[in-house]
């Protein structure tokens, strides 16, 4: 990053400015500390930890006015990638230049990947324990029910128009029905909203003007691609393209490109990716590892690290834990490395961005397609929860799923509907959910009928 753009974040003393100075000047180390505690405490899925943020940026520390931190919130809303983890970035990166953006995301993230890791371990070490099975049970029924109280939240929130609906609609029929594949629902959406909004509205009067030289951008954008995709491409090169590690880190620098829309939309890209086509995992075990990220802190997509351990240790002959901890960091490279670069070369554009309505327009129209892969994953999940035995029938472009309706699963129905009611009528917190969905999971395990 220039020394032109970090000026642009930050005023001569080393603190935020917009209009005025907000807050006394603050040390990096200092506000390492204060990462640190955010980064620990950010339980609850993206909703809960944007708020955590505001309380501690805005509100306590006055680091970022209101009106900085709803602009940065709607910059990192059009990228691809964890919005709350790039959303620190930024405000580290308006304080601290790019040391502060790499400490205020790296601490969000790190807590909880250690928190995953031993858990993936754990869970690859003593998964076919019955004891662990029954708690796992437990979990991939709350786990549909926290899916559907995602796609209802982001459904309420995505879909205000008649077309967003049809965009959803259309989504959904593109990806359950005919397999395309996600990036390509994606770049469909943007184009048509980009082209919806251009149509609807045409050129705004007034933008905002541009204070950074594309050629300063440019370094960034060259540094950081380097920075994430040069030890991948050293990496396949050592082992081979075959080699799992090679594949996963590719996969998820894929799908860190194409993730708009949050966690939820990764899961529902990634786990029918991951289970159909690659084989990596069983869809269980996809479920098992959601359950598992719902439970630490973090960003939900840190569940990467557990797809990207389980494949590795799953499919090394020897030495399979250092296997399994290699292909987590790989994943964790993959996944988070990329936020870096969106957020270093994008930051000194976000007041032009949010002045553009086509581009408002593209983010909207992806959001409503979202929605409807994110009902393709609520649907792919159900049959595999309450059905033992579920076939994919082809017919031509058209697939289908189609359940064995005598190998349905009362109880994982029954704890469904517990799920729901807890999660929805009461709206009590996640982790309890899952707490009281293991334990009623365990007492039908081990009741004497």
């Amino acid at each position: 990053m220039t020394d032109h753009a970090l000026d642009k974040g930050r005023g001569s003393s080393g603190t935020v400015t917009a209009d005025k100075t907000i807050h006394d000047p603050i040390t990096l180390w200092a506000a390492i500390r204060i990462w640190f505690q955010i980064g620990i405490l950010s339980f609850g899925g993206p909703t809960a930890q944007i708020a955590l943020m505001h309380r501690v940026i805005v509100d306590e520390r006055k680091w970022l006015t209101e009106t900085q931190f709803l602009n940065a919130l709607s910059f990192c809303m059009l990228l691809p990638g964890p919005e709350a983890m790039q959303l620190a970035t930024y405000a580290g990166w308006r304080l601290h230049g790019v040391a502060g953006g790499l400490a205020a995301g790296l601490l969000f993230v790190l807590p909880g990947a250690f928190v995953v890791l031993a858990l993936a371990a754990i869970y690859a070490a003593f998964g076919s324990v019955p004891f662990v099975e029954a708690l796992f049970f437990g979990i991939k029924a709350a786990v549909l029910i926290i899916v559907l109280e995602a796609l209802l939240r982001i459904s309420r929130k995505a879909l205000k128009k008649t077309q967003h609906w049809i965009i959803a609609a259309v989504s959904l029929v593109a990806i359950f029905f005919l397999a395309l594949p996600f990036p390509l629902i994606v770049f469909l959406a943007g184009l048509y909203g980009f082209w919806r909004s251009r149509k609807d509205q045409g050129f705004p009067e007034d933008l905002v003007q541009i204070d950074v030289k594309p050629v300063a951008t440019l370094r960034t954008v060259v540094l950081w691609l380097t920075i994430w995709l040069l030890p991948l491409v050293l990496l396949s090169s050592y082992l081979g393209e075959g080699d799992i590690l090679g594949q996963i880190g590719w996969f998820f620098s894929k799908l860190a490109v194409v993730t708009f829309g949050g966690a939820y939309a990764v899961l529902a890209y990634m786990g029918q990716d991951v289970v159909q086509n690659h084989g990596w995992l069983t869809a269980g075990q996809m479920m098992d590892g959601l359950g598992l990220a719902e439970t630490t802190p973090g960003p939900l997509i840190l569940v990467t690290e557990f797809v990207g351990f389980l494949a590795a240790y799953q499919q090394a002959e020897t030495l399979s834990w250092l296997a399994g901890l290699s292909g987590a960091m790989v994943a964790l490279w993959a996944t988070f490395a990329p936020c870096f670069l969106w957020i270093f070369a994008g930051a000194p554009y976000i007041e032009w961005i949010g002045s553009q309505p086509r581009l408002k327009g593209a983010l909207s129209a992806i959001i409503a397609a979202v929605v409807g892969v994110i009902l393709n994953l609520s649907l792919w999940f159900a049959l595999h929860v309450f059905f033992a035995e579920v076939t994919l029938e082809k017919m031509g472009p058209v697939q289908l799923w189609i359940p064995d309706l005598g190998t349905l699963d009362i109880y994982a129905v029954a704890l469904a509907v517990v799920s729901g009611g807890l999660l929805l009528r009461l709206h009590w917190s996640i982790p309890k959910v899952l707490a009281v969905s293991s334990g009623l999971a365990l007492a039908i395990s081990y009741a004497p009928l």
